[in-house]
């Protein structure tokens, strides 16, 4: 068997999984993009360990490692999904911002809840509206 083939295609579909994970702005894709990238890195270690002819079998212990922690990553990563989609209602990932960024600046006027009664937006208690 010629390693070029296996590893021609491992490189290939890796490369289609880093295009996926910069270009896909869905977080469910950038998710299959990477699953796609660890297939690829599982197709290099299987056909290595066969052009070695491994007495041992290494490539394909690690390959079975890297399918347990791909199992893993798509659990915990869906499970990221869906608690920010039932939070912010999108999983567009060009959407989403750090969490702990504040959607107005400390010292906004027009910030709700502003202690500055002479903000606009603002009412003072018993004024007319």
């Amino acid at each position: 068997m010629h390693l070029v083939y296996p590893a021609v295609l491992s490189a290939l579909l890796f490369c289609t999984g880093i295009y996926g994970v910069l270009a896909r702005r869905n977080a469910i894709l950038v998710l299959m993009s990477v699953e796609l990238m660890l297939n690829a890195v599982n197709l290099d270690l299987v056909a290595f360990d066969v052009w070695l002819r491994d007495t041992l079998h290494a490539g394909q212990a690690l390959t079975l490692f890297t399918i347990a922690i791909a199992a893993a990553e798509i659990g915990i990563g869906l499970a990221v999904v869906l608690a920010v989609y039932r939070a912010r209602g999108t999983i567009a990932v060009d959407a989403l911002r750090d969490t702990a960024e504040p959607p107005y600046g400390p010292e906004d006027p027009e910030a709700p809840g502003s202690t500055d009664p002479a903000a606009p937006g603002t009412r003072t208690p018993g004024a007319a509206a």
